[in-house]
């Protein structure tokens, strides 16, 4: 395992994260593996050098958070792994159980750090942009829950580019905590990431630890164009459903296919390979639902495609409509 410095932060993370969304119950996903099915994955993405873990809240509605604590306190010392949740989305029906506000976020760091079971999470992510909150009011108590010690580094996730910037310039100009991720949707099917928010990333020293990396599995080669598949995630995936399945992304896939075949890899690494090679991408987030995956995913990392390969992938590529900010 190859670890990197979480954008210019000293924070030292796998160059693969464990995203844990995957782990925690199956009421509230189908294909979400529970408790005593998730331990395997933990264990072995242990065993393979992964130090960084990702979760949020409203992930099982925080049973996620509490399988994924359990898991790793059973695995690691508290100093050997890197813990990332998040906070934006409902975890209630009342008006003040979501969203960035002040009250949300402090009752929520209190919530995931119970769940957890720990004192602190290193990076504290929104999960989304809140347009009912102030953006001064989010920033402040984001920078006391680092003050107060129960983060270390605080995230953004998906957002335009112009909102991004304007929160990394009130950080500044407050002496707040600044932004030291940013947890965007980026893979070779939807890459408009490009265009902003990525060079803005780089720019700013700000880390890119893409969620979605396979696009939702579509990546691997196990969906059809009939929106289709062999998993349970494939069949019931209604997200992945409205974010891929163009013409052209299917090209693309075509792409990734033939090149994994002239290559001896799987199209999933094939995959990964190229985000590893592009510039700025501190740890992309990956998921796993069966344990050859997680051997598969790592085994990626010692891929090496030339300039030529990425240009053949990326070739077929079309612009897509703004994916993933909702």
């Amino acid at each position: 395992m190859d670890y990197i410095n979480l954008g210019r932060s000293g924070l030292k993370v796998s160059r693969l994260c464990l995203g844990c969304m995957t782990y925690g119950t199956s009421q509230w996903r189908e294909w979400v593996l529970n408790e005593d099915e998730s331990r395997p994955f933990f264990r072995r993405a242990v065993e393979l050098g992964i130090n960084f873990f990702d979760t949020a809240d409203m992930y099982s509605l925080g049973m996620s958070e509490e399988v994924t604590g359990r898991a790793l306190r059973e695995l690691l010392p508290r100093d050997e792994m890197v813990v990332a949740t998040k906070v934006y989305h409902p975890m209630g029906e009342k008006p003040n159980q979501r969203g960035l506000s002040r009250k949300h976020i402090m009752e929520s760091i209190d919530g995931s750090l119970r769940r957890l079971g720990m004192d602190y999470v290193d990076l504290y992510q929104i999960h989304r942009w809140d347009s009912e909150t102030p953006l001064e009011e989010t920033l402040e108590a984001l920078h006391d829950v680092v003050k107060a010690g129960k983060a270390l580094y605080i995230g953004a996730s998906s957002m335009y580019a112009w909102q991004f910037t304007k929160a990394l310039y009130l950080a500044d100009l407050h002496g707040w905590t600044r932004f030291a991720t940013m947890q965007n949707h980026y893979n070779l099917v939807y890459r408009e990431e490009d265009r902003e928010m990525n060079p803005l990333c780089r720019s700013e020293g700000v880390g890119i630890i893409p969620w979605s990396p396979l696009a939702r599995g579509f990546l691997a080669g196990n969906r059809t164009r009939n929106k289709g598949g062999e998993t349970a995630r494939a069949k019931t995936d209604d997200f992945a459903h409205y974010m891929y399945y163009q013409d052209n992304d299917f090209e693309t896939l075509d792409r990734v296919i033939e090149l994994a075949g002239r290559l001896g890899k799987s199209p999933a690494q094939i995959a990964l390979a190229w985000m590893l090679h592009k510039p700025g991408i501190s740890s992309p987030i990956i998921g796993s639902s069966k344990l050859y995956q997680l051997d598969e995913l790592v085994a990626a990392l010692d891929i090496k495609l030339s300039d030529e390969d990425v240009t053949f992938l990326e070739a077929p590529y079309k612009p897509h409509p703004v994916l993933g900010h909702s």
